[in-house]
């Protein structure tokens, strides 16, 4: 092998299975593999019931959680000092083309990093976790972020 040409590298693939089980009406139940069960229901938006999960904020939900764990991962490799993540996610549901379809997620996350050199690397970490993201990666979905990164003294 030519000493500039890369070695190859072969990915692993992974399965990830879940289970249901329909409760009635606009209900049912998920599960996955050694994994707790989950009731979930249509939102009230589309006569479901209240206080309920709902698949709409396990999607949002999920975007939220890929980047905060591919965050968190980077972060990690980087040695970055953070002390807190903390986020928030809105999704916009939107009827497109004749069908609903969720248009944008707005992750808005708050990260607090020990000293004031370790902000732009946050930010940096935070991008190359966008681009990352399994979860983000996988839908059409426009993600966008409304980003506030600081020190515990807040600059």
């Amino acid at each position: 092998m030519p000493s500039d040409a890369k070695p190859t590298i072969k990915h692993k693939s992974f399965s990830f299975e879940t289970s249901l089980h329909w409760n009635g009406g606009k209900t049912g139940t998920i599960r996955g593999t050694e994994k707790p069960e989950i009731r979930f229901a249509s939102p009230p938006e589309f006569k479901g019931e209240p206080g309920v999960w709902t698949p709409e904020d396990l999607f949002v939900g999920s975007i939220d959680m890929c980047m905060l764990l591919t965050f968190s991962a980077f972060a990690e490799r980087k040695s970055l000092p953070v002390k807190s993540y903390t986020s928030r996610a809105r999704g916009i549901l939107e009827f497109v083309d004749g069908s609903y379809r969720f248009t944008k997620v707005i992750i808005s996350p708050t990260i607090i990093v020990e000293t004031p050199e370790a902000v732009a690397l946050a930010r940096q970490t935070l991008e190359r976790a966008h681009q990352q993201c399994l979860i983000t990666n996988s839908i059409t979905t426009e993600v966008s972020f409304e980003v506030e990164i600081k020190t515990p003294d807040g600059v």
